[in-house]
């Protein structure tokens, strides 16, 4: 039985996140229906990353088994013509029977995305955060300086997290423009439950001059959730890959 490994993007915009539930429409969901009407067979998907309500993704990474004799290159063509527009298949492949896109992963690619103009507001309310507010962009750099290296996250992750450890190791924390829009780039080993919402969170404080940059260190070290900043929106948040040695 051939093992299917997926990337695929998706808006989460009218998604209850990744990950299913009774009685809600989730990308999983979504996906394990279009898979029966496409190959009549009951296929059950694992993912890399169980990105919440609202969160969008360009790099998501699923994995699942199947007796079809679909060729692993034309789950692409395939599966596209039976999902909706908001879900796309980006490329599929065939890999080893033990690969799990969580497991397995090495590294994982967010952006947190804000939007700073009143026009085309409208447009991009479910896709970044909106926020006219000046930011001291130099002082949030400096923060993100602070953010990368190998931490415990603890006040970075939110409750009802099911980790069993809080270290992880961010390789690139920084924040950079692109026209009108101000974006957080992080990449780590992986990241806690809400952990890349609550780092967004923290540096826009950091922005408003309410948190100075030096402070990120101190909320590390103190391990208390409290301490820093508040959760950023989700429409804010996109998975943009995620990497693998197999």
């Amino acid at each position: 039985m051939p093992r299917i490994k997926l990337v695929i993007e998706y808006d989460g915009s009218n998604y209850h996140g990744f990950q299913s539930q009774d009685n809600a429409h989730t990308i999983q969901a979504e996906l394990e229906k279009q898979l029966f009407n496409l190959c009549h067979e009951k296929i059950s998907i694992c993912g890399a990353g169980r990105t919440d309500a609202g969160v969008h993704a360009r790099g998501q990474v699923v994995a699942f088994n199947t007796d079809s004799r679909i060729p692993p290159a034309k789950w692409t063509i395939a599966l596209n013509s039976f999902l909706p527009d908001d879900i796309r298949v980006l490329s599929s492949s065939e890999v080893k029977h033990d690969f799990h896109p969580q497991f397995h992963a090495i590294s994982k690619h967010y952006a947190y995305y804000i939007y700073r103009r009143q026009s085309a507001a409208t447009f991009y309310r479910r896709y970044a955060l909106l926020n006219r507010e000046s930011f001291d962009i130099t002082a949030m750099n400096q923060a993100c300086r602070f953010i990368e290296g190998s931490h415990d996250f603890r006040a970075f992750c939110a409750a009802g997290s099911t980790a069993k450890t809080f270290t992880r190791t961010v390789s690139n924390c920084a924040m950079r423009e692109q026209g009108s829009l101000l974006i957080l780039d992080i990449k780590a080993d992986g990241f806690l439950y809400n952990m890349v919402r609550i780092i967004a969170g923290t540096l826009i404080q950091v922005g408003k001059k309410r948190i100075e940059p030096e402070e990120i260190k101190n909320i590390l070290e103190s391990q208390e959730r409290a301490r820093a900043g508040p959760t950023a929106p989700p429409q804010g948040l996109y998975m943009l890959a995620v990497e693998y040695n197999c």
